[in-house]
């Protein structure tokens, strides 16, 4: 049985990526700073066996630990999922929160190299596996207040295509995938827990579900070896662009 590694699995796309995942045949290490919603997603997927891994992904001690500290049987991972991350605030830069720009550079871009960093090594030594990053339209199309959001998708887009280009030699597949508007807690974790302002993102279209980008990452890696889908832009038939939305009117 082939080893998926999902972080930020607690909820959203990384939960719904663990679920497809174990439906595709594969055994699971999900990661996650929320233990109990672990639990209850490792309990969802039995029989599948599912080893639980709780660490913030901004802590590279922390991580490389946990990497290291795999039992055994999960130790060979074949796939890593590097979906950990956010948004904080949408402000005019001028009024952004320096707090919010450090927990979004740490979590978007350092914290996929953290659990990249830390994974490697295996994959590199069996010449094989399979590395997707989950980034955002915001990586490739700026829009009004996204500012620090934007630059880190950004970042996050451009590492995996240079990982593709350094890990080419040792056979191993680097991809990507570019949600647009996602119907998760993405937006009330932006909105620092305001529920009613994070409903309204989604008024007056149909948005993603975090199961159609999983869907999208169970068919990427179940791909034949000589097959790479390396990027992919995943928008809801509403979405034009990143801040073109055609909503109903109420």
């Amino acid at each position: 049985m082939k080893t998926a590694f999902v972080t930020g699995a607690s909820s959203g796309i990384g939960c719904a990526t663990a679920v497809a995942l174990a439906r595709a045949g594969f055994q699971l290490v999900v990661a996650g700073r929320r233990r109990e919603r672990l639990d209850e997603l490792a309990a969802e997927l039995a029989p599948t066996p599912v080893h639980i891994l709780t660490f913030d992904v901004r802590d590279r001690d922390a991580t490389t630990a946990a990497v290291i500290g795999l039992p055994l049987e999960f130790a060979a991972i074949d796939v890593l999922v590097n979906n950990a991350g956010g948004a904080h605030g949408l402000n005019p830069i001028q009024e952004g929160d320096p707090h919010d720009w450090d927990v979004m550079l740490d979590a978007n871009v350092r914290g996929l190299l953290n659990v990249t960093h830390a994974v490697l090594p295996g994959l590199t030594a069996r010449k094989t596996g399979f590395i997707v990053n989950i980034t955002s339209i915001a990586g490739r199309e700026a829009y009004a207040n996204g500012n620090v959001y934007c630059a880190s998708k950004a970042a996050a887009s451009m590492l995996t295509k240079t990982m593709r280009l350094d890990l080419l030699p040792f056979g191993i597949r680097v991809a990507e995938v570019a949600p647009g508007a996602v119907e998760t807690e993405f937006s009330e974790v932006r909105f620092k827990g305001d529920t009613e302002r994070a409903a309204k993102v989604y008024d007056g279209f149909e948005p993603l579900r975090a199961e159609d980008v999983a869907d999208v990452v169970a068919f990427m890696v179940t791909r034949p070896a000589h097959v790479n889908v390396a990027d992919v832009l995943l928008l809801p038939a509403a979405q034009g662009a990143a801040a073109t939305i055609f909503r109903q009117p109420s």
